[in-house]
């Protein structure tokens, strides 16, 4: 259990790094890697904001660049690393892919349909599954949202006592 756990986390170090990327560009840091035969094949963070696309989170960013590296847009052998739990759209690409492993940080109780509010991913109804692990490097997942988040909520309260100081509304 000790080497699964160490692979695990190696791996979620890797998608945390994509996290801070996005956490660099002002975006809420999410970070995902997905792995095939103990090589990454496919990395993204969220850009929604950047690219200004629905579309642009980590995972589906991840997704098409395994796809892409692999020729295939079936993802059979591989396992998906990601620092947040899969909103809707991500684990319903997840199960399309045929993505069998899913490897979350911490839990989006708001957001999140792989446990928390659906569990799109292990849903017997659908013709695929994966087997979902919870948990790896939880504390640094969470800890990196909460700084994002603490730190929008002050710049948000300047930015309205600067607009309230110079009369803009």
């Amino acid at each position: 259990m000790a080497v699964i756990k160490s692979i695990s986390e190696k791996y979620m170090k890797e998608a945390l790094k994509q996290a801070k990327k996005a956490y660099a560009l002002g975006e809420v840091p999410i970070g995902c890697v997905i792995v095939h035969q103990d090589r990454i094949i496919g990395r993204g963070y969220n850009r929604r904001n950047t690219d200004k696309s629905t579309l642009a989170h980590a995972e589906i960013t991840a997704v098409k660049r395994a796809s892409k590296y692999i020729g295939d847009w079936r993802l059979e052998d591989c396992t998906l690393y990601v620092t947040l739990e899969p909103c809707q759209m991500c684990a319903g690409a997840i199960i399309q892919a045929r993505i069998p492993q899913v490897v979350m940080g911490c839990m989006n109780p708001k957001a999140g349909c792989g446990g928390s509010i659906l569990n799109i991913l292990e849903m017997p109804q659908f013709n695929h599954q994966a087997a979902v692990t919870r948990g790896v490097l939880e504390e640094e997942c969470s800890a990196l949202l909460k700084l994002f988040f603490t730190q929008l909520r002050e710049r948000n309260r300047a930015e309205k006592l600067r607009k309230r100081e110079t009369g803009q509304t």
